[in-house]
């Protein structure tokens, strides 16, 4: 079989294609610092540190079949991954994000639509996540300069599932495994995609395997708000779980945040960003993309949720008193 570098390897999405290229038989490679995470059983770890000047020094000579880069947040990591190896690989994945697009808003859309500025520095504040999408910009931009025929440009939504610390998706088979009265948005036709991290690193290893080139949107099918927490009650749901409805307007001036972060409901959007949710992902699936059900990601996220602990500090979603006052009277 083949040889493949992965540039990360140690957590969640980058440890999944990892994970996915050793099952299919290729030799894998992982180039991180190794400090977040270990790549899975099978992968080798070669230590780099992207932040290091000359940081991929280790690698330098080798040639792989396929390459992908996850690079998070840096331009430079882009930009420096194809000026060391970009010439002696044979496919290169670039994992982007739905966040590139100039217009948030449009339903239906898709890789065609315009996308944001590029951005070709990279933050000092890392906090500074309103540059993630233009730095994708700019990055993708470089992907394709410098290996386009040999490029695969993957822009999934949300990414959720096995190992999934981000709170977002989880937090919903935590809360609704737990039982009781359950504070959920009163937005049930509200447009909504996710994928499983599982399917995504398949199919970014079978694209590879099949020098898949291109740009593709990558989520599920279409669905909207109230099926996924349908399915993932179903799934997981406690037998005394009722959940209670609390329009948006009521949680705005709640002070509750969609989406992510501290005081939030995740998945839950204003209408301004459902082109997040909504996209054309026809084209990813008939390119081989397979989903699973929710409820398969609902069970395999609950297992992380329990294994981080239920009652952390999240990131995102309510706490259990912030639930209780919008529960207050109701």
């Amino acid at each position: 079989m083949g040889r493949w570098l992965v540039l990360g390897g140690t957590r969640f999405l980058s440890q999944a294609v990892a994970a996915a290229a050793v099952a299919r038989g290729h030799e894998v490679i992982c180039a991180a610092r190794g400090e977040s995470g270990m790549p899975p059983e099978g992968a080798r770890l070669v230590k780099v540190d992207r932040d290091t000047e000359d940081a991929l020094a280790p690698l330098r000579g080798e040639q792989f079949d396929a390459v992908v880069d996850v690079a998070f947040i840096s331009y430079r990591w882009v930009r420096e991954a194809l000026a060391e190896l970009g010439e002696k690989a044979g496919h290169w994945t670039f994992v982007s994000t739905m966040s590139v697009y100039a217009d948030l808003s449009r339903r239906g859309g898709g890789v065609d639509d315009p996308v944001r500025e590029p951005r070709y520095t990279d933050p000092t504040d890392p906090e500074d996540f309103g540059a993630y999408g233009q730095i994708k910009v700019a990055s993708e931009q470089a992907v394709m300069e410098a290996v386009g025929d040999r490029a695969l440009v993957v822009r999934p939504g949300l990414v959720c599932g096995p190992d999934d610390e981000a709170d977002r998706f989880g937090y919903w088979p935590a809360r609704f495994a737990r039982g009781g009265r359950a504070v959920v948005p009163d937005a049930p036709d509200q447009p909504c995609q996710i994928i499983d991290v599982r399917d995504l690193a398949e199919w970014i290893v079978l694209a590879g395997e099949q020098g898949i080139t291109g740009t593709f949107d990558t989520c599920g099918p279409p669905t909207t708000l109230g099926t996924v927490l349908d399915e993932i009650a179903t799934a997981v749901g406690a037998a005394d779980l009722e959940r209670v409805p609390v329009s948006p307007e009521e949680l705005g001036a709640a002070g509750i945040m969609p989406w992510q972060g501290p005081r939030s409901l995740p998945l839950w959007l204003p209408d301004i960003l459902w082109g997040v949710v909504d996209r054309d992902t026809a084209p990813a699936l008939a390119a081989g993309l397979r989903c699973r059900p929710i409820a398969e990601t609902a069970l395999a996220a609950l297992e992380t949720e329990r294994a981080l602990g239920t009652d952390r500090e999240r990131q995102a979603g309510l706490t259990a008193a912030e639930e209780a006052e919008l529960l207050d009277g109701r």
